[in-house]
């Protein structure tokens, strides 16, 4: 508890007076209600820092997880809610239908091809036997489009054989920030049945 170590590793320190080390201090006295009915645990990122740089090997931010599996759900702070029920529902958090998915991968592709060295580059979505699937960050096919091209650059530049799901290819765990274990395990069985299916044996989750 005295070390600091979390606290100077973690990027929301200091927000609302957040601390790792008060959180971990709550759990160990049994303040289950007050640390549930606080704003602590979703000002966390999650990030993990905390728990790389403890000395002592504290999971922190699965203590975080467990406290946000027990907020009710109706009273889940509204974006990662609503990310969840949409991600459940449509296979991703913007709700962004299928052809218009697969029009903005063939658009930013089309853009990636007309530049030089990579002549003729097509997106790969649901390619059989592949030995790569990559999930995608929601963000990636709404506001940060050019960044999928980072990914693919490697992909081609290192000659590797890869795809893209076509549905549910939401790369963000929303089951996971919310704490709900159940959500977490839909997802995540989405994806291994799309590896199953496709036949590949490794995956990029860059979320």
């Amino acid at each position: 508890m005295a070390c600091g170590m979390c606290a100077s590793a973690c990027p929301a320190a200091g927000i609302d007076d957040f601390d790792p080390r008060k959180v971990i201090r709550m759990v160990s006295l049994g303040q289950k209600t007050e640390l549930v009915d606080s704003r602590w645990p979703w000002i966390c990122t999650m990030c993990g820092k905390c728990e790389n740089i403890c000395p002592v090997k504290i999971d922190i931010a699965d203590a975080i997880r467990h406290i946000r599996s027990l907020k009710d759900r109706a009273a889940v702070p509204g974006i990662l809610h609503q990310g969840l029920t949409a991600a459940l529902e449509t296979g991703n958090n913007l709700r962004l239908p299928r052809e218009d998915y697969l029009f903005i991968l063939e658009d930013v592709g089309e853009e990636l091809a007309e530049e030089e060295g990579y002549e003729g580059f097509t997106v790969p979505v649901d390619k059989r036997g592949a030995r790569i699937l990559c999930t995608i960050h929601n963000k990636l096919v709404n506001t940060h489009t050019d960044d999928l091209k980072h990914w693919w650059k490697i992909f081609h530049a290192a000659g590797e054989s890869w795809t893209v799901a076509g549905d549910n290819w939401e790369g963000t765990s929303w089951g996971y920030f919310t704490g709900d274990e159940a959500a977490m395990q839909v997802m995540a069985k989405r994806i291994l049945d799309q590896m199953e299916e496709l036949e590949i044996d490794t995956l990029l989750w860059p979320e």
